[in-house]
C-alpha cells in the first residue's frame, strides 16, 4: 500500500507530465560542467543576494523615498501625506502603515526634527522594530523526530520549500524523511519523489488514498529509522475551501495522535506575489491550524514585499523562512535588519 522511496545512482527520472513545476527542483541542482570549463565566478554572499531577491520590492519602496526624503525638504503634514502612500502603496497595508506613521510622528515631536532627511533613518528603524517580533529561527533539535507539517494555497510553493528545508537541514547534519501528503494534486507523490532522488532523502508516499494516512506511516517509519526531521506536505486548498480546511484539520489530528505533542511546526507557505491576501491566507489557515512559523517564498517575483509588515501587524507570527531564488541556498532564516537593509535604496544602507 505504502511505498518508500530512497536516492540511489539512477538515471535521471522519466519526464514528467506538463502540470508539475519540475523546472524549480532542476534550478536548484548545480549545471554540469564542460571539461575545460573556465573556473566559475564565486557565488554572491546571502546579504547580497537578497539585496538582489528583494531588488523589485526595492524599487517600489526605496525608489519613492529616495526623492521623498531629498536633502532640503522640510518635515510638514504634506511629507506625511505623500509617505503614507507610498507605505499604503508597497503593500504595507493600512494598518502598518499608521503604526509606522504614528512612530515617526512622535519621534518628531519627541526631538524636534524638521528636515525631511532626517526621518529615513527613523523609518528605517521603525520597520525593524516592527518586523523584529518575526524574527525567531526554527530549532528542529528539541524532538527526534521533529515533525513540521506544511500547508498553504496551491501554487504557493510548498514542495520547492520542502526540497530547500531538506537540504538546509541536511546541512546541519540531520536525516530527514518527506511524507508525500499531498494526495489530492495531479502527480505531486512523483515530483516530491523527485525532490527525495536528488537530496537522497526516502520518500514515504501512497498512489491512492488518504492524505493523514500517508503522513502517519512516514512518522511510523522515522521513528523505526531513527530519523531526525519528518517534512510532511499536504494537499494545496483554499482557506474558502471549508471541506478541505476541515480535511487538514484531521491531518493534524491524526499527527498528534501518532506522536503526542506533534506536529512541533505549522509551517504556512506563502506566496509573496499575493501581496495584502497573505494577511487573510495567514488568518484563516491559523485560525484552522494554530500557525506556528510562516516561509515566505517568491521575493525575487514581486514587488509586493512590504506585505510582511501587513503580517507584522495583523498577526504578528514567526516568519521561519524567507525565499529570494530558485537556488538551493536561496531559502534562509528571517533576519529583520537584513531584510530592512535590503529593501531601502542604497544610498540609506
Amino acid at each position: 500500500m505504502f511505498s518508500f522511496f530512497k536516492s540511489k545512482p539512477t538515471p535521471e527520472p522519466e519526464a514528467t507530465p506538463a502540470d508539475i513545476p519540475v523546472a524549480a527542483p532542476d534550478a536548484l541542482l548545480p549545471p554540469a560542467e564542460p571539461a575545460e570549463a573556465a573556473p566559475a565566478e564565486p557565488r554572491p554572499g546571502w546579504a547580497q543576494r537578497l539585496k538582489q531577491g528583494l531588488a523589485k520590492t526595492r524599487g517600489r519602496l526605496g525608489g519613492q523615498l529616495s526623492g521623498l526624503f531629498g536633502v532640503g525638504r522640510k518635515i510638514d503634514a504634506e511629507l506625511f501625506e505623500e509617505l503614507e502612500t507610498i507605505l499604503i502603496t508597497a503593500d504595507i497595508g493600512v494598518a502598518a502603515t499608521q503604526m509606522l506613521l504614528d512612530s515617526l510622528q512622535k519621534k518628531v515631536r519627541r526631538e524636534g526634527l524638521t528636515e525631511a532627511v532626517d526621518l529615513q533613518a527613523a523609518l528605517k528603524q521603525a520597520l525593524v522594530d516592527l518586523l523584529a517580533p518575526l524574527q525567531a529561527p526554527l530549532d528542529v533539535t528539541p524532538h527526534k523526530p521533529f515533525i513540521l507539517m506544511l500547508a498553504g494555497v496551491n501554487g504557493a510553493g510548498k514542495t520547492t520549500t520542502i526540497g530547500k528545508l531538506a537540504k538546509l537541514y541536511q546541512s546541519q547534519g540531520l536525516s530527514v524523511l518527506l511524507a508525500a501528503g499531498d494526495t489530492f494534486r495531479a502527480a505531486a507523490r512523483e515530483q516530491l519523489q523527485v525532490w527525495g532522488e536528488r537530496n537522497n532523502v526516502t520518500v514515504v508516499s501512497q498512489e491512492k488514498g488518504d492524505s493523514a494516512a500517508v503522513i502517519f506511516d512516514a512518522i511510523q517509519a522515522a521513528r523505526a529509522r531513527g530519523i531526525d526531521v519528518v517534512l510532511a506536505d499536504t494537499a494545496g486548498r483554499l482557506p474558502t475551501q471549508l471541506n478541505l480546511m476541515d480535511e487538514i484539520r484531521k491531518v493534524k489530528r491524526v499527527i498528534e495522535k501518532a506522536a503526542p505533542g506533534a506536529p512541533h511546526e505549522v509551517l504556512l507557505v506563502l506566496d509573496a506575489n499575493t501581496g495584502q491576501n497573505a494577511v487573510t491566507q495567514v488568518k484563516a489557515f491559523d485560525d484552522a491550524l494554530g500557525v506556528t512559523g510562516l516561509a515566505l517564498t517568491k521575493l525575487d517575483g514581486t514587488a509586493k514585499g512590504g506585505a510582511i509588515a501587513a503580517i507584522a501587524q495583523a498577526r504578528p507570527i514567526p516568519v521561519r523562512y524567507i525565499g529570494v531564488g530558485e537556488g538551493v541556498d536561496d531559502l534562509r532564516p528571517f533576519d529583520a535588519r537584513e531584510f530592512v537593509e535590503a529593501i531601502f535604496p542604497a544610498a540609506s544602507a
